[in-house]
């Protein structure tokens, strides 16, 4: 299938392409490189986007490109979406994936996790979207707010993920 829009790829260079709207949300996770290692484990197998309470459907075990990945909100909103590309450094790890026919938005997604050189780690989305379904247009302004919420929350729940490895932060 093909992309549901033309600048593939534009998150790994910060861009926002004219016409989409553009999401940065940028969430301190932690410190450390134990901290790091968990935070990029649970970013690279799904297990992040698990835990936030999104049903993620791929036959794949981790992110990589052309991973194909379809990310549940609920029984109604299917999105399908692809792996653009990955990250795998020393300091920074991660992925982005592009909407794909049948997602409510159009555009990209990157989830960064890196670690400064005073030691602390934090996650950075960004994003570019339209909307692409009608409940999507109909939400306006709504919409980009609750794709923040989510940003935000993936962040928090990261965070609490890296601080109780065991998964007792789930209860």
């Amino acid at each position: 299938m093909p992309f549901t829009y033309e600048d593939v790829g534009a998150t790994r260079d910060g861009r926002c392409p004219p016409g989409f709207h553009p999401l940065h949300v940028r969430s301190r996770i932690g410190e450390g490189h134990e901290v790091f290692k968990s935070a990029c484990q649970a970013l690279l197998t799904w297990e992040l986007h698990r835990a936030v309470g999104v049903t993620i459907t791929t036959d794949a075990p981790h992110a990589a490109p052309g991973v194909d990945v379809t990310v549940g909100l609920g029984p109604l909103i299917q999105a399908p979406c692809r792996v653009v590309w990955t990250l795998d450094e020393p300091r920074r790890a991660g992925w982005a994936y592009g909407t794909l026919p049948g997602h409510p938005e159009s555009g990209e997604e990157a989830f960064i996790v890196d670690r400064t050189g005073d030691g602390t780690v934090w996650l950075t989305i960004t994003a570019f979207s339209r909307p692409a379904k009608w409940y999507a247009r109909a939400g306006g302004p709504a919409t980009r707010g609750l794709q923040h919420a989510y940003a935000r929350r993936c962040g928090a729940v990261l965070r609490r993920m890296c601080e109780d490895p065991k998964g007792d932060f789930l209860r």
